[in-house]
């Protein structure tokens, strides 16, 4: 397990506004912890009391609805930062985590960061601005599912992925979601999005093998209405 001062993933995340002193003191107490594709991080309700920095791997956010089905809220990949709420609030997760891929993540007690937060007022200004990121996410997000049509929000979904993870050797998206999984994104019934992409698949704006989606057109996906 490398050291947190000398780990490049901490270049993406709030860890970067830590002096290498703190960085040192933050990677003795840290724990490494790997986990298998579709295994839960951490449940909604469920007490963190820590940050898990994400070493490798893809997990998703996601919130239990009242009819009982998850929203996906968000995706998060090498570089993010899970559970910076529990450093200025006692409250549980609202979100539960799940790896999309296997993941390689490193889990920084609370306890061990509290003092960073008081005494290193970089750090604290980039935690709080990276929270108010999130928030802005999430106000967009609420925008564009009372305001976009169902199939731009499916197309746009599909590019977001396409953009922020890329394709494996074929082509494919790399990050290999349920039909369930893009409803969630969406804010749509399961059949619902099964039937737009198989729209989107007869009119050649993508090709699937199974649940791997290929985009043939980009262009064509960015002017769906």
């Amino acid at each position: 397990m490398s050291k947190c001062e000398s780990c490049i993933v901490k270049e993406f995340n709030s860890l970067k506004s830590l002096t290498r002193d703190e960085l040192v003191r933050i990677s003795a107490c840290k724990t490494g912890k790997t986990y298998d594709k579709g295994r839960v991080i951490f449940e909604e309700g469920e007490t963190i009391n820590g940050v898990y920095c994400v070493k490798d791997g893809v997990c998703k956010l996601t919130k239990l609805s009242e009819n009982g089905k998850d929203q996906v809220v968000k995706l998060v990949v090498k570089g993010g930062l899970l559970g910076k709420r529990s450093l200025v609030t006692n409250e549980s997760s609202s979100l539960t985590a799940t790896a999309l891929t296997e993941m390689e993540m490193c889990f920084i007690p609370k306890a061990e960061i509290m003092d960073d937060l008081q005494k290193n007022a970089n750090f604290t200004l980039d935690v709080l601005q990276k929270m108010t990121e999130d928030l802005k996410e999430s106000e967009h997000s609420i925008v564009n599912m009372a305001q976009k049509p169902v199939k731009k929000r499916m197309a746009e979904a599909l590019l977001y992925i396409h953009d922020s993870f890329g394709t494996d050797e074929d082509g494919y998206l790399t990050i290999v979601l349920s039909r369930e999984d893009y409803a969630s994104i969406v804010g749509t019934a399961t059949e619902s999005a099964i039937r737009i992409l198989s729209q989107f698949k007869k009119e050649g704006l993508i090709s699937t093998s199974g649940k791997r989606i290929r985009i043939e057109d980009a262009n064509a996906l960015k002017w769906v209405e």
